[in-house]
């Protein structure tokens, strides 16, 4: 069973998600928090395996609460950020946060769900039309600064790994590409991860835009 702890300021939003949620068997909704205050809070007494967070809530937001999570000791709780705003600048914040997986709003039930199962998998979630915008958006803004000199020592195939993860495939669709196991290629990102210095899968797409990396 997955637990879930939802935090939305919306009270109907948040009953409709767990209405949504425990539609599936394999889910179970433990918790609701109206803030991110209280998202942390009631995360450190439930320990939910997934957070569904929305973004602008009053007082303490869904940013500021993901990056609290993201700062604790693994395993933690993982973040799937649910928003009704697609802004670039939201979705590169959130990831730079340590969100987990990014779904707007007007997703379907049906990726909802599956997006929770994702993340708890240990996956990220990006949509790949977010991740094109988001390399637009992170390659804008790098536009005006000096590029970062690459000195990290990739081997070929986590080069390709990288590059995979960053166009938003899961890890059972880069094994495919690749035609390898999905244990090696989890082996490949925790070597990624560990040269860049990122926490997880999520941060080591965001430093590949960041870096330049992506595209080069």
């Amino acid at each position: 069973m997955i637990t879930v702890l939802l935090a939305d300021d919306d009270m109907l939003v948040r009953q409709g998600l767990r209405v949504l949620v425990e539609s599936a068997d394999d889910l179970a909704v433990v918790a609701e928090a109206a803030d991110g205050e209280e998202a942390v809070r009631l995360a450190e007494a439930s320990r939910p395996d997934v957070m569904v967070m929305d973004v602008r809530m009053p007082g303490s937001d869904g940013i500021a609460a993901t990056r609290e999570i993201a700062s604790w000791p693994t395993p933690r709780p993982r973040v799937l950020i649910l928003t009704t705003f697609d802004l670039d600048d939201i979705v590169h914040d959130a990831l730079q946060a340590g969100a987990d997986g990014f779904l707007l709003k007007r997703s379907s039930p049906d990726e909802l769900i599956e997006g929770i199962r994702t993340v708890a998998a240990g996956d990220a979630l990006i949509s790949p039309a977010l991740t094109r915008r988001l390399l637009t958006y992170v390659a804008n803004r790098n536009a005006a600064s000096p590029s970062m000199e690459l000195v990290v020592p990739f081997t070929a195939r986590e080069a390709e790994v990288l590059r995979y993860l960053s166009e938003g495939l899961s890890n059972a669709e880069i094994a495919a590409r690749l035609t390898i196991g999905q244990e090696t290629v989890k082996t490949h990102l925790k070597r990624i991860c560990t040269k860049t210095g990122a926490r997880d899968r999520t941060q080591a797409v965001v430093w590949a835009y960041q870096s330049g990396f992506v595209g080069s």
